[in-house]
């Protein structure tokens, strides 16, 4: 059973920059695609960046020029390198890898992001 392992959450002060990092226990055969969602209190889950294979990038307005998404096919890992945070973020972030083999999505467990004005 493939697990998605987070690491990265955090406390932090506004405009400090954070980063998370998802890791698969075992090699993902065929990633389509990577990604991070998030879920603050009372609200739904909402794609903040995603990475294709090819590793076209893709990221939701609010976090376009602050958020940077990579990711290892190879290795299943993805990252995702936040910057300029606002009290906004404050979320528990999800990784998620889609595979095109198995027309499988994993998700990690999230992680709190919490950002302090």
């Amino acid at each position: 059973q493939v697990e998605l392992v987070v690491s990265g959450g955090g406390f932090v002060r506004a405009g400090a920059p954070l980063r998370l990092s998802c890791a698969a226990s075992q090699a993902i055969v065929g990633i389509h695609t990577m990604g991070w969602s998030r879920q603050a209190p009372g609200k739904e889950r909402v794609l903040v960046a995603r990475i294709r294979s090819g590793g076209a990038a893709e990221y939701a307005d609010v976090v376009k020029g602050r958020f940077t998404i990579s990711g290892d096919t190879g290795k299943s890992t993805v990252s995702l390198q936040m910057t300029s945070l606002q009290v906004e973020d404050t979320s528990v972030y999800y990784c998620h890898v889609y595979t095109w083999k198995y027309s499988r999505e994993y998700w990690g467990r999230g992680t709190q992001v919490t950002v302090s004005s």
